[in-house]
């Protein structure tokens, strides 16, 4: 889950804000490319995370490869939407960030709250610090650190597009916020 979180959250977001304005600029037009990115971001992670997928993809390298690099592709696709409509003061980016941001932390949700485990095939804890705990434990653990880290990624993310969107709107259409004040 760490990986995950990593690579979608963090290091492709840098990603897209390294690149040239040119190159997202190609990520879609008029919040088209925004939501066929958005729905295919979660369509990936929410397939990826079905207990046969997810473990198939822990005995299987190959397969695991294909998780990361499918859920890694989907992330960039999608950051360099978000980042194209903030720049151009679009709403849709803000909705973006925030349903999957949603989607992202239910996953976290029902990991940390299930009753019995989901995917007992999960040794973050053993892998990482030696120690022997249950799947259920570990599934929790990885349920956390969604819980976490995702909300503060999306919700920082639709703040600046917020800032970004009524900056454009008072540009555009005039609109000041308290006139009396000026």
């Amino acid at each position: 889950m760490a990986v995950h979180i990593a690579a979608m959250n963090v290091l492709a977001p840098c990603v897209v804000l390294a690149l040239p304005r040119r190159a997202v600029q190609l990520a879609g037009t008029e919040g088209v490319g925004l939501a066929l990115a958005t729905v295919l971001q979660v369509a990936l992670l929410w397939t990826w995370h079905i207990p046969a997928m997810l473990g198939a993809a822990l005995q299987t390298p190959s397969l695991m490869l294909a998780l990361h690099g499918s859920l890694f592709a989907a992330a960039l696709w999608f950051w360099a939407a978000v980042t194209r409509g903030i720049r151009q003061g679009e709403w849709s980016s803000m909705a973006a960030l925030l349903v999957t941001g949603k989607l992202f932390c239910l996953l976290g949700v029902l990991l940390t709250f299930s009753p019995r485990a989901i995917y007992w095939q999960l040794t973050l804890l053993q892998s990482c610090f030696g120690t022997q705990a249950a799947p259920l434990v570990d599934q929790q653990l990885a349920g956390l650190l969604m819980l976490v880290a995702c909300p503060v990624v999306f919700v920082g993310a639709a703040i600046v597009a917020a800032r970004r969107w009524l900056q454009s709107a008072r540009l555009v259409h005039g609109w000041r916020p308290y006139p009396e004040l000026e």
